[in-house]
């Protein structure tokens, strides 16, 4: 049947009107939920925030500072450059970081209420890292990585008892304890086979790493308590300010500063001041993210660094006893990493 003018246009604007209409119902119910389906499936690739943490200590933290005790060996014994020349180099490093603060708009020390505590923060990281250089170069590398990073895991262990709110499992309890039993492994034969004629200068050399992993612990869960966006900048620009003031006097007083003329003491100078930053804000970050205690467990690889450096490069003797304990301690960082990557994705459900 033939339709006059005014139907026609009345059907096509009847279908125009429905055909919109059906279609945007049908995009309305399918296109978000696709969307949302394929955001789903991205977020279940993501890793949680606490093992996002442990994975940065470990490779980021850990895998780079265990190059820093033999590097500050070699550059002493190559040209007697002191400790504290070493940590001065390092600090004007960090002041390069006013560029980039400043670039962003942002304030050098940030907020002034968080002034105290970035204060504080880079005085007992300057402490921790002056006793961690002189021992280097007191003691075998290994051991004075080995007692300072195993002290740091205690008494972050100890502080999560007594003074936060942190709960740890049964398995980040096993785990460090193995940590601890492998740092046991490695030092306390050494400890029993000490020279007379240079025990004094070894303890002395263990008490120094035992206070510079004493005073990690304290940096890195004062640098927990901060909260502003920008608190990594200006924590690690404070420590180079700090460091600048305190180190070039006290070098002075103290010690005989070297300028360094050939270039392998540059080259471990320079690999020092690089790879000890790039430790810095990773382990900085990862307390961000979890527990300082696990956080110094996880940078218990920097052991097995120094460890295979000091063996294959310093030629110095590693013990069975060495060889275990850095097997005890590695087993120990898969313990936590599983529980963490098993228990996170059910809790984030």
């Amino acid at each position: 049947m033939q339709l006059t003018v005014g139907e026609n246009e009345a059907r096509g604007t009847r279908a125009g009107e429905d055909g919109p209409a059906d279609g945007g119902e049908k995009q309305g119910s399918h296109g978000p939920d696709g969307e949302e389906g394929a955001w789903k499936g991205w977020r279940k690739c993501w890793l949680p925030d606490e093992v996002k943490g442990l994975v940065v200590a470990l490779f980021g933290g850990g895998l780079p500072a265990g190059f820093v005790a033999p590097f500050t060996k070699i550059a002493y014994e190559a040209s007697h450059v002191p400790s504290l020349e070493i940590l001065l180099f390092r600090c004007i490093l960090h002041l390069a970081l006013f560029f980039y603060i400043k670039a962003r708009g942002g304030s050098l020390f940030g907020p002034r209420e968080a002034w105290r505590s970035t204060f504080i923060h880079a005085v007992i990281n300057i402490v921790s890292i002056a006793c961690a250089y002189s021992s280097f170069m007191v003691i075998p590398a290994g051991n004075a990585a080995t007692v300072r990073k195993g002290t740091s895991t205690v008494c972050s262990a100890l502080m999560a008892l007594v003074i936060d709110s942190y709960q740890l499992s049964i398995y980040d309890w096993i785990g460090l304890s193995g940590s601890l039993v492998g740092l046991a492994l490695i030092v306390v034969p050494d400890l029993m086979r000490l020279d007379r004629t240079s025990r004094l200068s070894d303890v002395f050399g263990y008490i120094l790493a035992m206070l510079g992993g004493l005073a990690l612990a304290m940096a890195l869960m004062i640098f927990r308590t901060l909260t502003h966006p920008s608190k990594l900048m200006t924590a690690t620009f404070s420590f180079g300010v700090v460091g600048s003031l305190v180190c070039g006097p006290l070098m002075l007083l103290l010690q005989k500063p070297i300028v360094p003329v050939d270039p392998l003491t540059w080259c471990c100078v320079t690999g020092i001041t690089v790879l000890a930053l790039v430790s810095f804000f990773c382990a900085n970050y990862a307390v961000t993210k979890t527990h300082p205690a696990l956080v110094c467990a996880f940078l218990h690889s920097e052991v097995v660094v120094t460890m295979t450096i000091q063996h294959f490069v310093l030629h110095e003797p590693v013990t069975r006893f060495g060889l275990s304990g850095a097997t005890v301690i590695i087993c120990s960082i898969i313990v936590i990493t599983a529980q963490s990557m098993t228990q996170n994705p059910k809790e984030s459900k």
